[in-house]
């Protein structure tokens, strides 16, 4: 079986790394892979994350000003937005890559697309560097340590367990077992012709 989940969560890791050097929801990204290229997009797509994870942390802060706090809501929303487009290019390259498979008669279609699947590996990739940081804190109590520690071995396996279950999809696809379905998201929130809330103004 091809192994495909190794290289994301290596570009995963890699940028969780990055922004961790500034821990700067502001600082910039610099992708470190051929513009256009796969690997620059899933960088991009774990960068996005990891700046949404900690506008989340900062906006729940009960002592935020609520006007700043407003101004990340906002900003949260365009980040999901950005995401869903990341996640959806990432199945148009899968969809690309598959085109010439030949759909096996008893072929079906799965349940999510290999894309947020991957999504789901790349917010993995977040939880497992902030469950560490939380089971190595020096300042933190024995059994808050051993709390982390055992959330973090269950974050380990559950990596483990759906990078072996993307590959599976990826490998079944390839060999025509299962196909893709490709349906946008279409979100309505965004939309100002499909908001009530917007186009009632």
């Amino acid at each position: 079986m091809k192994i495909y989940s190794a290289n994301f969560n290596e570009i995963f890791d890699r940028s969780v790394a990055d922004y961790h050097k500034t821990d700067d929801v502001d600082a910039p990204m610099n992708n470190p892979y051929p513009e256009k290229s796969f690997e620059n997009i899933l960088y991009t797509k774990n960068w996005i994350d990891a700046v949404q994870w900690h506008l989340e942390d900062i906006i729940r802060n009960p002592e935020i000003d609520p006007a700043e706090a407003l101004l990340i809501k906002r900003r949260i929303d365009r980040s999901n937005q950005e995401r869903t487009d990341l996640v959806e290019l990432i199945d148009s390259y899968f969809m690309e890559k598959f085109a010439d498979v030949k759909v096996l008669a008893d072929a079906y279609v799965n349940t999510e697309t290999p894309a947020w699947a991957i999504d789901r590996l790349s917010i993995l990739a977040l939880k497992i560097y902030h469950m560490r940081v939380e089971a190595e804190r020096a300042d933190a109590s024995a059994s808050h340590i051993e709390q982390c520690t055992k959330k973090l071995n269950t974050l380990l396996e559950q990596r483990s367990d759906l990078s072996g279950a993307i590959d599976k999809l990826l490998n079944d696809i390839e060999a025509g077992r299962k196909y893709m379905k490709f349906y946008k998201q279409m979100k309505m929130y965004n939309d100002p012709s499909l908001n009530p809330v917007l186009y009632k103004k």
